[in-house]
């Protein structure tokens, strides 16, 4: 009978293109299935696969992981039904559309499938039917980021989304504007480096006074970097960042940008993934959200986290 039901899901996610996910029951082992919105391409979320990956090889389970090959909420939408009805033992999602993904995550939960949210929607997990979330706060990481460079005298800057219609990224921006609490623009573009490059310089033709750019991943900060490398910009345009990477903390170290702020992402993969085992196994969940950041690493610090980043746990 169960194999009968979920066959029409096994249909569906192979028209989706999505993962034909396995049972628990088939494999005999604790299976658990992640689901993300994160890009392939994106070197922050391989390190939140390598920590989702440590935990799967230190509890001695299963985990299945699936995202869409680009940004696509719906498409995720899609994976999160499939995972469901594979009736795993735990569920761990990220959020970054509440809206997109709130009747696939109803569908998780009403079956009984106990859903740890990770990185994005921290203020509609619990809303959602979450045991708890496992990230930052994005409102309060670009609060602290535009206090930090309103400190450093920067009165004009820019938030540059690379991902358009991520509620996350949207609550970075607004929070920044709020801590700067002067003149900010909203950019937004793709996640070609080369589209966010011209982006970022034909803003700066337009409005010269511009004294930051705040990125919100890594890649996009790096093709910032390397557009006002270009054009001498660098050190008369303040550069910071979210998350990290080798290609960041380099240019940390280097004096290249202001700060990178760092949420912790193989933490992330990690705890989404045990806790959700820990309950399976013992009933036991923690009783709060588990907070990985905002942290922030800056020129003075960066060199000691640069070896950790290449190893792809920070």
């Amino acid at each position: 009978m169960g194999a009968r039901r979920l066959a029409p899901w096994l249909l569906l996610a192979a028209l989706l293109g999505a993962p034909a996910f396995g049972s628990a029951a088939e494999s005999g082992t604790t299976r658990i299935v992640v689901v993300t919105h994160g890009q392939a391409n994106d070197p922050f979320w391989s390190v939140v696969k390598r920590g989702i990956d440590q935990a799967r090889d230190d509890l001695g389970v299963e985990v299945e992981y699936a995202a869409p090959p680009s940004f696509d909420v719906i498409r995720m939408a899609r994976l999160i039904e499939a995972a469901a009805a594979s009736k795993p033992a735990g569920l761990a999602v990220s959020i970054p559309d509440a809206d997109a993904l709130r009747e696939a995550l109803d569908q998780a939960v009403g079956a009984g499938i106990p859903v740890v949210s990770l990185n994005s929607g921290a203020d509609v997990s619990g809303e959602l039917g979450a045991l708890l979330h496992v990230g930052q706060t994005e409102h309060e990481a670009g609060l602290r980021a535009g206090r930090k460079l309103a400190r450093a005298g920067v009165v004009k800057a820019v938030c540059l989304n690379h991902e358009v219609g991520n509620v996350a990224l949207d609550r970075r921006c607004e929070g920044f504007a709020e801590g700067l609490g002067g003149d900010v623009t909203l950019l937004a573009t793709s996640f070609d480096p080369t589209e966010i490059g011209r982006a970022v310089s034909a803003h700066l033709s337009r409005s010269p006074e511009t004294q930051a750019v705040l990125t919100l991943s890594p890649a996009p900060a790096e093709a910032v970097l390397a557009a006002l490398e270009e054009e001498g910009r660098v050190g008369s345009v303040r550069l910071a960042t979210f998350d990290l990477s080798p290609a960041i903390l380099e240019a940390l170290v280097a004096g290249k940008l202001a700060f990178a702020i760092d949420q912790q992402p193989f933490l992330q993969g990690y705890l989404a993934v045990s806790t959700l085992v820990l309950r399976h196994r013992y009933g036991v969940v923690p009783a709060s959200d588990v907070l990985t950041g905002p942290g922030f690493v800056t020129p003075a610090d960066a060199a000691r986290v640069i070896e950790l980043t290449r190893q792809g746990v920070r």
